[in-house]
C-alpha cells in the first residue's frame, strides 16, 4: 500500500512510499481509514522540530472502518465505525498507567510517532484503544476526535462554572475546540487572535463563542474588565504556546483566577511574569494531549450537536498532496485540514 512516511529526521523527507500492507496481531485490530487530520505535531515532525521514530507513517486523527480483527478481539467487528486513540503501548505497570493516565508514560508509544499511522489506507490500533462511532457521528466529523479529546482534557482540568468568563487565546482547532466545549458549561467565552486569524475568528463567531477579538485592533483588557466588574476573567486557556500571550493570560485573569497553558512552546525556557502568579493567587496548570477517558465524552459531544467538530474542516487532500495542504496551513488559509488515502 501507499503510504506518507517521514524517512529521516531534519526538515523535510516526507514522501509517498510503498510498504506492506499491514496485518492485525492477536489483540490488535486492521482499519481501512477514511479520513486523517494534519495536527500541528505533523507539521513539526515535517519542519524538523519534534522527533520520531523513523522512518514512520505519519497521522494520528483518523476515522475508518473495521476490515480485520485478531483472534483475542471480541469487542469489535469487521464493519464497525471506529475512531482510535494515538496510544499503541504503555507498560501497563508504572503509576500513571495504574491511574489510567497514559499520555503521562514513560514507555508510551504514540500512533504516527513510534509506531506506523494513519497517513496511509490501513492503520493498526490496539483493541483497547478503539472507540465505536455513536449513530450521529460521520466520518468526517470522527476524524476530529483526537484534538476534540485534547480540548476536552484541558477543560476538565478547570472548575468552569455556569455564568463565568473565559478567555481563549488562541483561535486555532485546539482553540475552537476548547472554546466550543466551555460554551457548554454555560459560560461567557472569550476567543483571541491577531489579524492573520480573520477567518478563524469569524469561524468562532458561527460557532456562537460570545467574543471573538483581534487584539491587534481591540483592547482585550477593556472587554475583559467591562464584562466581570473589573475583576478579570475566571479561567484563562491558552492555546498559542506564545510568551506573550502566556503572559498576557496572567495580566487578565482575576485572583485566584485559573490559568490552563495547552500550547506547547517552541523553546523550553520562556520569561514569564511570575509576580502575578504570587500577587493574584492563580493556579497554573498544564495540560498534555489527551488520555482515555476523554474519549468518549468527546464522541458524545459531536453526537449530541454540542460541539460543530466538522465545520472547523476547511480543506480535503489526498496523501499525495501532502505540499499543497502544508501550503494552506502555513499561510493561514486553513482551519483544519483531513487528508485521504490513495491505492
Amino acid at each position: 500500500m501507499k503510504a506518507l512516511v517521514k524517512k529521516e529526521l531534519g526538515f523535510g523527507n516526507l514522501e509517498i512510499v510503498d510498504v506492506e500492507e499491514p496485518k492485525a496481531g492477536k489483540d490488535q485490530v486492521k482499519i481501512l481509514v477514511k479520513y486523517s487530520g494534519i495536527c500541528g505535531t505533523d507539521i513539526h515532525t515535517y519542519e524538523g522540530h519534534y522527533k520520531v521514530k523513523a522512518p514512520v507513517i505519519l497521522g494520528h486523527e483518523f476515522s475508518g472502518e473495521i476490515i480485520e480483527v485478531g483472534e483475542n478481539v471480541t469487542e469489535f467487528k469487521p464493519g464497525d465505525r471506529v475512531t482510535s486513540e494515538t496510544t499503541f503501548y504503555i507498560c501497563g505497570k508504572c503509576i500513571y498507567c495504574r491511574l489510567g493516565d497514559y499520555n503521562l508514560c514513560s514507555s508510551r508509544k504514540g500512533l504516527g510517532t513510534q509506531q506506523n499511522g494513519s497517513f496511509a489506507k490501513y492503520v493498526i490500533a490496539r483493541k483497547e484503544s478503539i472507540h465505536k462511532l455513536p449513530e450521529h457521528v460521520d466520518y468526517v466529523s470522527a476524524a476530529m476526535t483526537e484534538p476534540l479529546a485534547c480540548a476536552h482534557h484541558a477543560v476538565v482540568k478547570s472548575t468552569i462554572k455556569e455564568g463565568d468568563v473565559v478567555v481563549v487565546l488562541g483561535p486555532g482547532p485546539i482553540g475552537l475546540l476548547t472554546a466550543q466545549i466551555v460554551k457548554t458549561y454555560g459560560a461567557t467565552v472569550i476567543i483571541t487572535g491577531l489579524s492573520t486569524d480573520k477567518l478563524r475568528l469569524e469561524k468562532a463567531k458561527e460557532l456562537g463563542v460570545d467574543y471573538a477579538v483581534n487584539i491587534q485592533e481591540e483592547d482585550i483588557s477593556s472587554i475583559v474588565k467591562s464584562l466581570t466588574d473589573g475583576y478579570g476573567a475566571d479561567v484563562v486557556f491558552e492555546c498559542t504556546g506564545a510568551v506573550s500571550a502566556v503572559n498576557m493570560g496572567l495580566d487578565l485573569l482575576k485572583k485566584k483566577g485559573q490559568f490552563i497553558q495547552v500550547g506547547i512552546f517552541a523553546k523550553s525556557e520562556i520569561p514569564i511574569d511570575s509576580e502575578k502568579i504570587i500577587q493574584k493567587e492563580i493556579t497554573m496548570v498544564g495540560s498534555r494531549s489527551q488520555k482515555p477517558s476523554d474519549w468518549e465524552p468527546a464522541l458524545a459531544l459531536m453526537n449530541e450537536k454540542r460541539v460543530n467538530a466538522k465545520a472547523l474542516v476547511t480543506h480535503q487532500f489526498t496523501i499525495a498532496q501532502w505540499e499543497q495542504a502544508y501550503k494552506v496551513i502555513k499561510s493561514g488559509e486553513a482551519i483544519k485540514v483531513l487528508l485521504t488515502p490513495i491505492d
